[in-house]
């Protein structure tokens, strides 16, 4: 059967369930309910729902009540068509309890698929944390992975650069032992030689002529003082006794007065008394600062003037060394791997490894400036400073 679609089509469907109704009727106690559930069964695949059915029910109801005048016969009408719709309508409500049934399970599928959709959105968005998290992970680690290399470059290079500064120690100690090596021999040995000489001759003018012994005793003694300078030049120049025995200032006044005697060059020399307070590794280092910067402008600045200038600062020692004498390029001395000078590179070592810092600065017609600045502790230097 077909379903229903338009109001036009009710009335002739409302039409037979008035039939079926005066027939049943008609057929008094003894009447089948089988043609009301059959029409409930129509009724349904019809697309009816149970109001319309009620609607028919009511009109039929009033046209078989009213065309009877007897009170009595219009309440056994309404009551026997009361089981008669009773039985219609069961398909109907069976319907409804299966439609109500699936809107149960439809209302609690769509409960069930809020929460699990409202479990996606969390989960989600624990995911997108997650995701970001592991992201700024990854970009920690990049960076970290990143610095990592530049600190294994930079070790590297520092490996590098102190190989280079082992081989140029390792080299200008080999120099110095030469240029010892060859003063003992060239100089300490020939004299000491001469010497074994004249007391050979001294031995045989003892037994010829008595005259000429106390010439030749006077020319041994000469020599013997000359081996004795010598000596006395080569322990100076490995570390001054006057430094440990009467301290810096003077070892320093020594020194910058035999430089000056031997270059020609004039030296002011400007220091504060308290600096003979500072520990001996201190000391040494301003010693050997000084020493060798003055050594330099005497082999290579060619330089009329030098002031060096030993200042105290509120936490530290300042060294100042300024000559007049031709420029260099100190960067590329101290940086240049090639470079077999350890002058300036020796300095710098000094200087940093008591936590000082050290600069050189030259340029053309200006000469050359050497700065040093040597920690101390709180107290160290009791005295105030004075020139």
């Amino acid at each position: 059967m077909r379903a229903i679609k338009t109001n036009a089509e009710k009335p002739a469907w409302s039409r037979r369930y008035l039939e079926a109704l005066r027939r049943h009727l008609a057929q008094g106690p003894e009447a089948s309910r089988r043609t009301a559930h059959g029409l409930g069964i129509q009724a349904v695949a019809l697309g009816l729902e149970m109001l319309d059915l009620a609607m028919m029910h009511e009109q039929a109801l009033t046209a078989l009540a009213l065309s009877n005048k007897s009170s009595a016969s219009r309440d056994r009408i309404i009551r026997q068509a009361g089981f008669f719709f009773i039985e219609a309508i069961v398909p109907l409500e069976k319907t409804h309890r299966a439609a109500q049934e699936s809107n149960g399970y439809l209302s609690r599928l769509n409960h069930v698929l809020s929460r699990r959709t409202l479990e996606l959105v969390v989960s989600n968005r624990n995911l997108k944390k997650e995701i970001s998290r592991r992201m700024v992970v990854e970009r920690t680690l990049r960076q970290s992975e990143q610095h990592t290399r530049q600190l294994l470059e930079q070790s590297r290079k520092l490996q590098e650069q102190l190989r280079h500064l082992s081989r140029r120690i390792l080299s200008a100690q080999e120099e110095e032992r030469k240029r010892i090596s060859r003063e003992l021999h060239d100089v300490i040995a020939q004299v000491l030689a001469g010497i074994n000489v004249r007391l050979a001759g001294l031995k045989t003018d003892a037994m010829v002529n008595a005259r000429g012994l106390t010439r030749n005793i006077a020319r041994t003694q000469m020599m013997v003082e000359k081996s004795v300078d010598i000596v006395h030049r080569f322990a100076y120049d490995l570390r001054p006794a006057v430094l440990d025995h009467l301290g810096l200032i003077p070892a320093r006044h020594s020194f910058v007065k035999s430089f000056a005697q031997e270059t020609g060059v004039r030296v002011q020399l400007t220091v504060f008394a308290a600096v003979e307070k500072l520990s001996s590794d201190k000391r040494t280092v301003i010693y050997r600062v000084v020493h060798e910067a003055l050594t330099n402008v005497g082999r290579h600045a060619h330089a009329s003037h030098v002031e060096v200038r030993i200042q105290r600062l509120p936490r530290a020692v300042s060294m100042r060394i300024k000559d007049n004498g031709q420029a260099f390029d100190a960067e590329k001395i101290l940086h240049s791997v090639k470079n077999k000078r350890m002058g300036l590179l020796g300095m710098r070592e000094r200087v940093e490894m008591v936590g000082g810092d050290f600069s050189v600065v030259s340029a053309p017609g200006q000469g050359t400036v050497i700065k040093a600045r040597i920690p101390f502790r709180y107290g160290d230097l009791a005295e105030p400073a004075h020139s």
